[in-house]
């Protein structure tokens, strides 16, 4: 078996005994967790981790969430398939290649200089052209191009960043964990009559999310 065949096989067996097990049911969802190569998004000395059921380190002391994390966060924004959506926190640019194969365009803001451009060079290399990134603080979300259908931070926030709630569209979701430095709750609005709907899912941990609406460097 080849490489990209043996990670294929790694990528239906993640689905199948870390997603559906524990309740990942969009099908849009599973299809894009079994297509985008996660592999591609890790440190090459853990590339035979790319498929396990945790995060991993990906440098500058930042992770690739877990895939199971990484579709929970994917199925609580309730895609259809046209939507404009804001990432904060880019990371390895595996989550933004996640909501690319579901969505019509992704606007992703890192901190990180260096990670923002190892994330375009790899979305870049694999094809993904509604995908546009930038280096600035994530916690001021992305205003240019608001407002968002969706809206979905990977780093844990002490509250919800005034800024995203304000580019966030009506009848929008933002998913975001809320909480303190080393444990959060998964936390999703939705915009209803200009007000957020909270909805609590499940604890969770994350790196924090750095920047003026979020944690001190």
């Amino acid at each position: 078996m080849d490489k990209e065949k043996h990670f294929e096989e790694e990528r239906r067996r993640m689905v199948q005994t870390q997603l559906i097990p524990r309740g990942i049911a969009d099908e849009s969802v599973l299809e894009a967790m079994r297509k985008v190569p996660r592999h591609r998004f890790v440190p090459e000395d853990l590339i035979e981790s790319a498929y396990d059921d945790c995060p991993l380190p990906i440098g500058e002391g930042q992770t690739i969430s877990q895939p199971y994390m990484v579709a929970l966060m994917t199925e609580c924004l309730g895609l259809k398939g046209d939507e404009k959506n804001l990432e904060v926190g880019t990371g390895s640019g595996y989550q933004a290649a996640i909501l690319a194969e579901l969505s019509g365009q992704i606007y992703t803001v890192e901190r990180v200089e260096k990670l923002s451009k190892r994330a375009g060079e790899i979305l870049k290399a694999l094809g993904y052209i509604n995908i546009q990134l930038k280096v600035e603080d994530g916690s001021e979300g992305w205003a240019e191009f608001s407002p968002y259908d969706g809206i979905i931070v990977t780093a844990g926030s002490p509250d919800v960043p005034e800024p995203l709630a304000e580019q966030l569209s009506e009848g929008g979701r933002l998913v975001i964990p809320v909480g303190g430095c080393y444990s959060q709750e998964l936390v999703v609005l939705e915009k209803k009559n200009g007000k957020l709907e909270r909805r609590e899912v499940c604890g969770c941990v994350f790196v924090p999310l750095v920047g003026r609406h979020g944690w001190e460097k």
